[in-house]
C-alpha cells in the first residue's frame, strides 16, 4: 500500500479498486464486452448530436436538450470504462488518490447535471403539450441555454461538495475500494474518520439534486399524461406518448440507480448490490439512451437516415 505519513498518521496515495478481483477467467470476455458497449455508446451519442445539430428541423429546445444529455453520457461512459478496462488487463487495479479524486469528481459532476437536464427536458415538454400556445415565447433560444447551463453549474457544485468532504477525510485502516471506480459510497465506508459529515451531506444535498428533480419530472408528466388523455385527437397520442414515453423510460432508468446510490445511509451499502447498480447507472444507461430515443422517435429517424445516407437504418 502506497502511503506516507503525517503526524503520526498514516496518509494513503493510492487506492486499490476490488471489483474485478474475485474474476479469475473470462476477462478478456468482459474487456471486449466493455469496450464494445463504449464503442457503442460513443458513437451512438455522437451520431444523434451531429444529426441533430445538421437537421433543421431537429433545432428545437427538446433536441438542444438531448444534445446536452448525449453529449453528457459520452463523457460519463469515458470517465469509468476506459480504467475498467485497462484494470481487467492489469494485474494490480490501483489508482492514485488524485486519479481517484478526479474521477469522483467528474462522475458526481455528470450524475448531478443529467438529473437537472432530465427535470428540463420535462419542463420543456410540459409547455409543449399543457401550454402550447405560450410555448414558443417561453421556450426560448436563451431560456434553453440559461437551464442548460444551470444544469451544468449545479452538477459541478454538487461534486465540488462531496469531493472536497470525501478526501478531507482520513483513509488509514485499508487503502481498497470495494467498487469498479472511485464512488462516494465505498470510500466512505473505508475512512478511518467520522463521516457523519459527509452522510449527511449526501443525504441532504441529494435531496435537492436527486430527488427535487425527480418529483418535479414526475409532477410534470402527470399533467402531460392528463392533457394527452384530455386531447380527444387520438392520431396525436402515438406521437406524443412515443416521445414522453422515450424520456421516462430514461428517467426512470436513471433516477432509479443513481438515487439508490446516492439518497440512502451508507449504512445499508452492499459490495454486490452496487456493483450491479453502478454498471447500471455507469455504462447501461448511458448506452441505451441514443437507442431509446432514435428507435421511439421517427424525427430522429429520419434525421440519421439522412445523416447517414441510408435508406434502410431503422427500418
Amino acid at each position: 500500500m502506497r502511503s506516507t505519513y503525517s503526524e503520526n498518521q498514516t496518509v494513503v496515495l493510492e487506492f486499490i479498486l476490488l471489483g474485478f478481483k474475485n474474476i479469475k477467467q473470462g476477462k478478456s470476455f468482459l474487456a471486449i464486452l466493455f469496450l464494445t458497449v463504449y464503442t457503442i455508446c460513443f458513437l451512438g451519442n455522437l451520431l444523434l448530436i451531429t444529426a441533430a445539430a445538421l437537421n433543421h428541423s431537429l433545432h428545437t429546445p427538446m433536441y438542444f436538450f438531448l444534445g446536452n444529455l448525449s453529449f453528457l453520457d459520452i463523457c460519463y461512459i469515458s470517465v469509468t470504462v476506459p480504467k475498467m478496462l485497462a484494470d481487467l488487463w492489469a494485474e494490480s487495479a490501483g489508482i492514485s488518490r488524485r486519479g481517484c479524486a478526479t474521477q469522483l469528481y467528474f462522475l458526481v459532476a455528470l450524475v448531478g447535471t443529467e438529473g437537472f437536464l432530465l427535470a428540463a427536458m420535462a419542463l420543456d415538454r410540459y409547455f409543449a403539450i399543457c401550454r402550447p400556445l405560450v410555448y414558443a415565447r417561453l421556450m426560448t433560444k436563451w431560456t434553453c441555454l440559461l437551464m442548460a447551463a444551470i444544469s451544468w453549474v449545479c452538477g459541478f457544485l454538487n461534486a465540488s461538495l462531496h469531493t472536497t468532504l470525501t478526501f478531507s477525510l482520513s483513509f488509514c485502516q485499508s487503502n481498497e475500494i470495494n467498487h469498479f471506480f472511485c464512488d462516494i459510497p465505498p470510500l466512505l465506508s473505508i475512512s478511518c474518520s467520522d463521516t457523519t459529515i459527509n452522510e449527511v451531506a449526501l443525504l441532504t444535498v441529494g435531496v435537492f439534486v436527486g430527488l427535487s428533480p425527480f418529483f418535479f419530472t414526475l409532477i410534470s408528466y402527470v399533467f402531460i399524461l392528463h392533457a394527452i388523455l384530455s386531447n380527444h385527437q387520438k392520431r396525436q397520442h402515438h406521437k406524443v406518448i412515443s416521445t414522453c414515453g422515450s424520456h421516462l423510460t430514461v428517467v426512470i432508468l436513471f433516477y432509479g440507480s443513481s438515487i439508490f446510490t446516492y439518497v440512502r445511509p451508507t449504512s445499508s451499502y452492499s459490495l454486490e448490490k452496487d456493483q450491479l447498480v453502478g454498471v447500471l447507472y455507469s455504462i447501461l444507461t448511458p448506452t441505451l439512451n441514443p437507442v431509446i430515443y432514435s428507435l421511439r422517435n421517427k424525427e430522429v429517424k429520419l434525421a440519421m437516415r439522412k445523416l447517414m445516407g441510408d435508406r434502410i437504418l431503422f427500418s
